[in-house]
């Protein structure tokens, strides 16, 4: 079984251990069958995109691709580059001979060690590529269980916060000392 299968099922196995508590009270007249569920969208998140679109956040979809197409573009170029360098070197010390003409081409405008250090930069690039890929693929299906927990989450008008000043002062004899004062902040919160 390759990597990325064994990696799918296991986060698969994971998220089926997930339980979140639903603190929202629905009301007698809405369906069970609407109820937004945080787990349908980490499940429909892996396929990329889909989550985005269950949670109705619609302009995300676009970023998710774009992060994709941009992550994958620099693995395949990377990866295309590093085959090439690999295959010059390989020329070069005769260890293959059949090979593309480019290959030849750059196996004779370099030395072996600029070869091995082309190789060895191209393929760091293409396998830091494919990490920030599968990292890009888990941040958007973890956005897509926030947004799926904050579905019904009303942020009203009355969002503020008041900060004043304090001062305290008591008048408790306190180890023989007498009177003491207390400078502080309170903080209200609305929301």
């Amino acid at each position: 079984m390759n990597k990325l299968g064994l990696l799918l099922i296991t986060l698969f196995l994971a998220l089926q251990g997930l339980k979140a508590q639903d603190t929202i009270v629905l009301s007698h007249d809405v369906a069970a069958q609407s109820f937004h569920s945080p787990k349908r969208a980490t499940l429909l998140a892996m396929i990329p995109g889909a989550g985005q679109a269950y949670n109705h956040k619609y302009w995300k979809m676009p970023i998710v691709y774009a992060g994709f197409g941009t992550t994958l573009y620099f693995a395949i170029t990377n990866g295309s580059d590093y085959r090439l360098y690999r295959d010059a070197y390989d020329y070069k010390t005769g260890f293959k001979t059949n090979v593309s003409q480019h290959a030849i081409d750059e196996s004779e405008k370099y030395s072996e060690d600029n070869l091995i250090t082309l190789r060895d930069y191209y393929r760091g690039n293409m396998e830091l590529s494919w990490i920030l890929t599968a990292a890009w693929y888990l941040l958007q299906i973890i956005d897509a269980n926030v947004d799926a927990h904050f579905f019904y989450y009303d942020v009203g008008d009355d969002l503020t916060l008041h900060i004043e000043p304090q001062w305290n002062t008591m008048n408790e004899r306190v180890n023989n000392i007498g009177m003491y004062n207390n400078i502080g902040l309170s903080l209200i919160l609305n929301f």
